[in-house]
Parts: structure tokens; C-alpha cells; sequence
């Protein structure tokens, strides 16, 4: 850390001291560890650029040198005193930032709502990563001249999520949450177009209602749901999803685990007929072992209980592709491909793709995943095994014209 940030400091001492006054820095990317005496050496250069005009968009990224799980509230909050010691000695640095990423800062005893938009006027992009306000309070966002377009999450301990007013916001990512029940709301989002919701739920969690997350949003168009391989953590609904899903044009479930039952997708689908891509990733980790803790930390695996016969639209779907990411011929996959393909006349592309690589699951198996795994359980990988594989799939279709595309 001590190497990076004296090497950093140099090159940005010398590089904006020097910098003409006639020419402009569009964007200054900086990423610092607020340590020692470097920032009192980086802070009043960056800060006269600013103030000169030399430059005219800053993202920075305050990074910590420690994992969220060796973080105790203590090194959260001293993390928090070094942030905003550093904002208030340079205040010209927060009103030049469009995009900010935190680490490792809990601001129970400060404004976090006033920094980030009262004081970040031009803020646009906000990442902030195992940040919380202390106590899993909630966290309500009230900016209706924010300009901010992004909003990312990653292992923030906040009892709830409240994005009351944001209208500029086009993106949301929240992964992983704690509280064991509904983690957001929206109320004034009318530019939201994308949200991506990533946790593995545990026993705590209660699961929610999509459609009561949804409820006010009006322009989604893509929706990202990962599971990362445990339980189903959104409840079983239908016909109340039709409002929200209005607009959606792309839909992907991700990390479902391999042993379950996919027909319940086909009731996102039937509340969702505007969708053109549909893709789904399975989820296998040999490396992720079965075992006592990991059952006390996340509860059974069990199948989604959604009953596709209480829901149909009389809407055409729109749908033209379906990706699946980890195939592999095995009965729920198969039964799956086949109702959606019957399901939906507008269908033209198949794209069937192998699993992502894991250095951990091969590193615990001596042999390469097509021998350690049942023939079903495997991606085809020959000519011979995808010819058979089609061949499975449309034999009761003799007029389809869907292309089934595999990709390893």
C-alpha cells in the first residue's frame, strides 16, 4: 500500500503540477488510500485543478486495504473519519465528482445523505462497497436534483434500501443484502431502466414480492435476478407482475441451482410478454461443498413451489432469443427449452453455452469436469452429442424454425 501510494503520488504531483492551464483533463481517475501523509500532498494539487478549471470530471475511488469480513465497526468508522476529513479539507474535489467508489466506510455519525447529494452535485455514478450506516439502519434517498444515473451496492448492511426520490437514476445493483425481508422500494424512479438484484438467500431470509419491489417503477427494461445457487428468495406471483413488466425487454435468472425445477420461469415470462431475450444461468460448484455450516448459514435447497397453471396471459410473446449459460441435456433443462419454444412463435435463436470457468472447482477435481458428471449432467460437446441433443428438442415440433446455437 505504502509502495502504490508514493508511486501514485509522484506520477499525479508531476503530472497535474505541470499540467498547461490552457488544456482541460476531461476525466481524472484517481484511486487512493487515504494513509499517512499522501493524501495532504495529492489533495491541494487535485484540488487547484479543480478550482483552475483543468479539470472537469473526477472519479475516485477511496479504496481500504482490508476484506469486508476483517473489517470491525471500529476500522468502518475510522474509515469514515479519513473520508470525510478528506472531503472536508478539499471540498472542491466533491463538487468535481461524477462518479465515487467507497470501501469499508460506515457513517453512522455523519450526513451520508447530505455528502453524497447536497455537497456531489455532478455526481452521476455511486459504487459503494460493504458500506453502511451503522446498526443495519435503514437508508432512505430523498435527491430530487440529484444527477445520479448509477447506483451500485455490494455486501452494504443497510436494513432497507429507500429510493424515494431519484429521477435521473437509470441503473441499480444491489448485491447481497441482509435484511431477512423486503431489502427495497422505489417511489419517484421514472428514468430506472435496469436492476440487478444478486444475493444467496440464507435462513434469515423470508423472501418478497417482485411486484411490491416494482410497484412504482414505470420504465424497466432489463431485470437481473442471480440467486448465486441458493434458494428462490422471490415469492410465487403472477398476473401482479404485468404492470411493472410493462416494458421489459430483457430478462436473465441467474445462479439457479442445477437440481431445480425451471418450469416456474414460465410464469415471469407470461407476465412479461414483451420480452425479446430471455437468459438463464444454471449454477454447479462442486467447489461450494454440502455441508453442516453451509446448511445452518443458507437452509435446504428446494425446488420453487409457483404453479405455472394459475397464470397465463392471453398477450404473444414477443420473445426472440433464450440463452442458457451452464446446459447440459438433463430433464429440467430439456423440459424448459421445449415449453418455451412452444410457447413462444417468435422465437428465431437458441444459444446454448457451457459453464463459466471455476479455478476453484477444477483445482478440487483431478479430472476435467465431463468425466467426473453423469452424460446428462454434461455440456455437448461433439457434433455427434449436439445433433442428438436438437434432435431431443424439436421432436414433436416438425415445423420448427428456431436455430439452436452451441457455444463452449
Amino acid at each position: 500500500m505504502d509502495e502504490a501510494m508514493a508511486s501514485l503520488t509522484k506520477a499525479i504531483t508531476s503530472f497535474l503540477a505541470t499540467f498547461r492551464s490552457e488544456a482541460t483533463i476531461r476525466r481524472l481517475q484517481l484511486k487512493l488510500y487515504l494513509v499517512h501523509s499522501y493524501s495532504d500532498v495529492i489533495g491541494p494539487i487535485v484540488s487547484q485543478a479543480i478550482d483552475t478549471g483543468s479539470v472537469e470530471d473526477l472519479d475516485l475511488a477511496i479504496v481500504d486495504e482490508k476484506e469486508p469480513d476483517d473489517c470491525s465497526d471500529e476500522d468502518m468508522i475510522q474509515q469514515a473519519r479519513t473520508v470525510d476529513s478528506f472531503f472536508s479539507a478539499y471540498p472542491s474535489v466533491l463538487h468535481c465528482l461524477t462518479k465515487l467508489s467507497l470501501y469499508n466506510v460506515c457513517f453512522a455519525k455523519w450526513d451520508l445523505h447530505h455528502i453524497l447529494f447536497d455537497c456531489c452535485k455532478q455526481l452521476q455514478h455511486l459504487s459503494l462497497f460493504n458500506c453502511d450506516a451503522g446498526g443495519l439502519s435503514a437508508w432512505e434517498i430523498q435527491a430530487p436534483d440529484s444527477k445520479l444515473r448509477v447506483l451500485e451496492l455490494n455486501f452494504c448492511c443497510l436494513g432497507k434500501l429507500g429510493v424515494l426520490c431519484l429521477p435521473k437514476l437509470e441503473r441499480l445493483c444491489w448485491d447481497t443484502w441482509i435484511t431477512p425481508k423486503r431489502p427495497l422500494s422505489f417511489d419517484v424512479v421514472p428514468s430506472l431502466k435496469e436492476l440487478n438484484l444478486v444475493c444467496g438467500a440464507t435462513t434469515d431470509h423470508q423472501g418478497f414480492m417482485l411486484s411490491e419491489v416494482l410497484r412504482d417503477t414505470t420504465a424497466i427494461h432489463s431485470l437481473i435476478l442471480n440467486f448465486q445457487g441458493e434458494r428462490i428468495w422471490i415469492k410465487p406471483e403472477g398476473e401482479q407482475l404485468c404492470t411493472a413488466f410493462n416494458k421489459l425487454r430483457k430478462l436473465s435468472l441467474h445462479g439457479i441451482f442445477v437440481e431445480f425445477d425451471l418450469l416456474w420461469m414460465i410464469v415471469l415470462l407470461e407476465a412479461a410478454p414483451s420480452v425479446e431475450i430471455f437468459d438463464i444461468e444454471i449454477w454447479e460448484h462442486p467447489c461450494i461443498v454440502d455441508t453442516e455450516g453451509r446448511r445452518q448459514t443458507f437452509g435446504e435447497r428446494t425446488n420453487p413451489s409457483w404453479k405455472v397453471a394459475e397464470f397465463k396471459s392471453c398477450k404473444e410473446w414477443l420473445l426472440k432469443e433464450f440463452q442458457i449459460t451452464g446446459f447440459s441435456p438433463m430433464e429440467q433443462q430439456m423440459t424448459l427449452i421445449r415449453a418455451v419454444m412452444q410457447r413462444a412463435s417468435n422465437l428465431r435463436t437458441i444459444v446454448l453455452n457451457d459453464y463459466q470457468p471455476c479455478d476453484y472447482c477444477e483445482e478440487i477435481g483431478a479430472l476435467p469436469r465431463c468425466e467426473r458428471l453423469p452424460p446428462e449432467r454434461v455440456f455437448p460437446k461433439g457434433k455427434g452429442e449436439q445433433e442428438t441433443t436438437v434432435e431431443q428438442l424439436v421432436r414433436d415440433m416438425p415445423d420448427c424454425n428456431v436455430q439452436i446455437i452451441f457455444e463452449n
